[in-house]
């Protein structure tokens, strides 16, 4: 994860073709199971790489405030039960907090668009434990998606994913299960006018 926490553009408009701080919503019929029905938030892409965290698959019976406690996080607040997500499969045994950025850590948040940054490290683990210094809204995620150079263009390109503007809804409330169709609605698309073939290569 070092790599995607250097100071690239924060914005990805270097050429105005990168998406880092849009979403991916997958196509129906995605050939990966592991990505059915996915909405992913892109937190950096650039000519060498993507990355981002799924923001709609819950593990079920898991909350934030249980995974913290798990760590050693002592909490100083009143555990709100928030559910853990799956980021994506790529280092699964890691957590990643995608947060508003009334928090922010000068040495390891990434700033991913106006409002959001992602980090990685303990101390944003500490805050959202804290009365004090957690952040407005956060979501943890354990593992994230990446791609290598022109994978996730070439994945574009066969019409896996749509591509749809974030906000902080869809980023960041509870509402899991219609995250999906709620991406699609914004975009003016229902999920049954999308041929069930559409994201087969």
């Amino acid at each position: 994860m070092a790599s995607f926490l250097e100071d690239d553009d924060p914005n990805g408009e270097d050429d105005g073709e990168f998406l880092t701080g849009r979403l991916l919503v997958a196509m129906p019929g995605i050939d990966d199971p592991r990505f059915e029905r996915t909405v992913l938030y892109l937190c950096a892409h650039d000519e060498e790489q993507a990355m981002g965290v799924a923001v709609n698959r819950p593990v079920e019976g898991l909350t934030v405030f249980e995974l913290l406690e798990r760590l050693g996080v002592k909490s100083d607040i009143q555990a709100p039960g928030d559910l853990v997500l799956l980021g994506g499969p790529i280092e699964r045994e890691r957590g990643f907090v995608l947060h508003t950025d009334d928090f922010n850590s000068p040495d390891s948040t990434l700033p991913v668009a106006d409002g959001v940054g992602l980090t990685a490290t303990r101390d944003v683990l500490d805050a959202m434990a804290s009365a004090l210094k957690r952040p407005r809204k956060a979501v943890l995620a354990l593992g994230y998606a990446g791609w290598g150079p022109g994978q996730l263009e070439q994945e574009l390109r066969d019409n896996i994913w749509l591509i749809c503007d974030a906000d902080e809804g869809l980023l960041f409330d509870e509402d899991h299960e219609h995250k999906w169709t709620r991406a699609l609605a914004k975009l003016g698309i229902t999920a049954d006018h999308l041929s069930a073939t559409a994201g087969r290569a």
